[in-house]
């Protein structure tokens, strides 16, 4: 860390504290310095130096920070610059102040309490708006650049103590230009949040990220991912064959408005799933908010905060670990 330090220091960063680890590097939260005294908490994304070294991962990693260099959306987390020091490739991005989907989902495992579902279905509308904006964002040349990001999943959203929900991690994305994965042959993001397209080997378009999010949601109402199993296989295969169950059934408080929501957006035929984050973002805003006053992000963050038992809490991460 002492190295790191001085490293950074000479570029104006002053890192803080380790907050997340992996196989292919780390991630810091550290401070940006400016002149008159100025400081900006960031998180700095720091790959090892012997994946900085190998071309197909330079690729993927540069392709990322190309890719959400201009995704500057309140629900998307934000990169600010990618660099190169001593070796290694770094990336500069906004640091979120809370906690991952995942480490949501494990203190109410913990604490043995279901997520109330509005709050459920409104975490998701938050994440399906931001895919609004990547699905249909384009370049500068007005060219649409087909953002599927592919890695939908408790890891990479996050919510912040202020109950800002934010879309992270497009690393393994396909994009206009940006494709390094090469479909029909790899199998892109976590096996038990795949759609059926991904995985069955097949070309992949934004309907892919609706049925990983309808996924998330359904984990959200019951606290486990029905498809998961221990064999990676076996998740694949259930996303695929699984017979899908009425949620209604596995929670009584889930109304037909949503079992409806649900059942659409997990359709394996995607023609027949939702054709756009729009038209999941529409459907469960008005669920919502049609006939009574619904969650809000304040609301959001005053429930994060009660949930972790602490007024003014510090628990990582910005990002997920990198593996």
């Amino acid at each position: 860390m002492a190295s790191i330090k001085h490293i950074f220091s000479e570029l104006h960063y002053e890192m803080t504290r380790k907050v997340a680890e992996g196989g292919m590097g780390v991630v810091y939260e550290a401070q940006q310095l400016g002149a008159g005294n100025f400081r900006k908490v960031v998180a700095v994304k720091l790959i090892r130096e012997e994946y900085s070294a190998v071309e197909e991962f330079q690729k993927n990693f540069i392709g990322e920070a190309r890719l959400v260099a201009d995704l500057i959306h309140t629900n998307i987390v934000q990169t600010y610059h990618l660099g190169q020091v001593g070796g290694q490739y770094f990336m500069v991005m906004e640091f979120v102040r809370g906690v991952n989907l995942e480490q949501f989902l494990d203190r109410h495992r913990h604490l043995d309490r279901p997520i109330p579902i509005d709050l459920a279905a409104f975490i998701v509308s938050r994440v399906a708006r931001g895919l609004t904006y990547a699905h249909t964002k384009c370049d500068r040349d007005g060219r649409h650049l087909n953002i599927v990001h592919r890695d939908i999943g408790p890891k990479n959203i996050m919510i912040a103590y202020e109950g800002d929900v934010k879309l992270t991690d497009f690393g393994i994305a396909k994009a206009l230009d940006l494709m390094y994965n090469e479909e029909g042959k790899v199998i892109a993001g976590k096996d038990e949040y795949l759609s059926p397209e991904q995985a069955s080997y097949a070309v992949t378009d934004s309907r892919a990220d609706l049925f990983g999010l309808g996924i998330v949601l359904t984990e959200l109402l019951l606290g486990r991912n029905i498809f998961r199993s221990a064999d990676r296989v076996q998740s694949r295969r259930n996303i695929l064959m699984m017979p899908i169950p009425r949620f209604a059934s596995l929670r009584p408080e889930i109304d037909a408005r949503l079992e409806a929501i649900i059942q659409r957006a997990l359709q394996r035929d995607r023609d027949k799933r939702y054709q756009t984050a729009f038209e999941l973002l529409t459907d469960l805003e008005l669920y919502l908010y049609s006939d009574r006053y619904g969650p809000t992000n304040e609301k959001l963050g005053v429930y994060l905060k009660d949930l972790y038992g602490v007024r003014d809490p510090v628990v990582p991460s910005p990002s997920r670990a990198l593996a």
